[in-house]
């Protein structure tokens, strides 16, 4: 059961009519299509972004510095929508994601766009979030699965747009021209949200009482832990020494923090962001874990499968951003059908196993992925993996609800994106370690030093080859593609223990059980009523 001070806050469910939440959908879809072109679309242009600002090296850090402050946030959303509101909260952050997309479209050094980036990532979760929440505040469970399946489908629609975006901006005018023009779609959203979106019914409360209800200590252990990790953790080798004293003191404490972080949660505040009560039902668990793999995986792969295809492949960014279109196109028919079939069956288990197995069977065909692979084999690949994501993003959060309280639906939606975003940046981080220690290992013994400078210093992004002969230049994008391999090799032991954890994950239907006690309740009172007394049946008799 959730604590009192959980129970105390507000619950903002407010159903609405058919009509009014179409609207309201529709607003919602619009924010979110927006934030999804803004994360995506940044990908297909990082070798571009590399080369021009001089941080080939680092740039994968536009894609890290997002995902950890989106991470940091992301729990502090659900809570401040509980205090103060869901409509103002998704408002303000997509004015503050206008903002750092303006601010970005200005950035000189990749210093700059790393910070910027950062402040886009603390409102696309905040956005994310909120999307999903107040879906759940206007829509039944019953209907819940429907609706979020849509979203889903606006998910893969924007992750569609966003790469074709970028890739038009960086080879016809410049790639700082798709920020400009995000800037004043994010504005145009809010706006409509603003009209469209119903306020609700907030109790008043003193503003300092308010904000006192924020687990501040544990945003700060939380977000500090985070960026101590995963800063040492990308750059180990290929810029940092592993037995450096900064490598060292940053992991330490690092672990430290997050050591603190679970402490405050379970002990110390009275209202935490990510409650542990959550862990102890296995089912629960099991998801929120799978949540946190999925982030390592699907991040990594919308950043990494355009580096294979720009660097190993030398193939165009409009081509890269076609082969990701196949990917993000399945993805949003299969997760539109999965959510069809959850609201009309009661039914989420079959679907989210269909989901795990086909995306480890295309993680693990991600291996045929070599120089000279036909393009029509790496369409089917992302196809059928396309289709997994899709049964798999939006049916486990309706699974984790239904294994849940009603007074945890915040709760639980902040915590299964806070998993996933650090699961995104983990997997960021670990990734592009990966990546740049087996692009080092590969490269061949007789390559000229300037070569293998060159490389080292532009690790996601192919430096000019043409001044080598054809032997040395096939060796380099021979190594590029056995790096590339050398992540997909963590992506298939990832996807396959998301596979293995669905053994504790049962279907347990869309009714949580308070909701079925009241409606055997209901019923039973139903039949007593009609059903005649004891005395009224004395009474008939006498009658007779």
């Amino acid at each position: 059961m959730p604590s009192t001070d959980a129970i105390c806050v507000h619950d903002q469910t407010n159903l609405l009519p058919k009509r009014e939440l179409i609207i309201v959908f529709a607003a919602l879809a619009s924010g979110l299509l927006v934030t999804f072109i803004d994360q995506n679309s940044i990908g297909v242009a990082l070798p571009t972004i590399g080369q021009e600002l001089n941080c080939a090296s680092t740039v994968e850090w536009a894609g890290t510095s997002s995902l950890i402050a989106n991470t940091a946030f992301q729990v502090l959303h659900g809570r401040l929508s509980d205090i103060f509101g869901r409509k103002v909260i998704i408002i303000a952050m997509l004015a503050l994601l206008a903002l750092g997309d303006l601010l970005c479209g200005f950035a000189k050094t990749g210093p700059q766009l790393y910070a910027f980036r950062g402040i886009s990532g603390m409102a696309n979760g905040g956005i994310m979030a909120l999307s999903l929440m107040i879906v759940s505040d206007v829509v039944t469970l019953e209907e819940r699965g429907k609706y979020q399946g849509i979203l889903g489908s606006c998910m893969g629609l924007g992750s569609a747009i966003g790469p074709f975006i970028a890739a038009g901006f960086a080879e016809h005018t410049s790639w700082r021209d798709t920020f400009y023009l995000l800037c004043p779609l994010c504005v145009l959203a809010s706006i409509v949200l603003f009209f469209k979106l119903p306020p609700q019914n907030m109790p008043k409360e003193d503003f300092h009482t308010a904000v006192c209800k924020i687990d501040w200590t544990g945003i700060f252990l939380a977000s500090g832990g985070t960026i101590l990790l995963l800063i040492p953790v990308s750059g180990i080798n290929s810029h940092f020494h592993p037995n450096s004293p900064m490598v060292i003191s940053m992991l330490t404490l690092g672990g430290l923090f997050l050591v603190a972080f679970v402490i405050n949660e379970w002990k110390v505040t009275k209202l935490p962001m990510i409650p542990l009560r959550l862990f102890r039902s296995g089912p629960l668990s099991a998801i929120l874990m799978q949540n946190f793999l999925i982030g390592i995986v699907w991040f990594s792969l919308l950043y990494f499968l355009p580096i294979y295809f720009q660097s190993a492949r030398q193939l165009s960014l409009t081509t890269s951003a076609a082969l990701l279109l196949t990917l993000v196109v399945s993805l949003s028919i299969s997760s539109i059908l999965s959510g069809q079939y959850i609201s009309r069956t009661n039914r989420y288990g079959e679907i989210i196993w269909l989901g795990y197995t086909l995306w480890t069977l295309a993680a693990g065909l991600h291996f045929l992925f070599g120089r000279k692979t036909k393009i029509i084999t790496l369409i089917f690949i992302l196809l059928v993996e396309g289709i997994g994501v899709g049964c798999v993003f939006q049916p486990t959060l309706v699974a984790a609800q239904a294994h849940s309280s009603k007074f945890d639906r915040a709760v639980i939606i902040s915590a299964r994106n806070f998993l996933r975003s650090l699961g995104g940046a983990v997997g960021l981080a670990i990734s592009s370690a990966v990546f740049s220690n087996s692009l080092q290992s590969y490269l061949p013994a007789q390559l000229p030093s300037s070569i293998a400078e060159a490389v080292r210093k532009s690790t996601f992004a192919t430096p000019d080859l043409s001044m080598l002969d054809a032997a040395n230049r096939h060796h380099v994008l021979n190594a590029y593609t056995s790096a590339s391999r050398s992540v997909f090799i963590m992506w298939v032991v990832v996807m396959g223990s998301c596979l293995v954890l669905m053994i504790f994950v049962k279907d347990k239907g869309l009714q949580r059980e308070e909701e079925r006690i009241q409606t055997r309740l209901e019923e039973h009172n139903m039949s007593s009523k009609e059903m005649p007394s004891h005395q009224d049946a004395v009474l008939e008799g006498t009658k007779v």
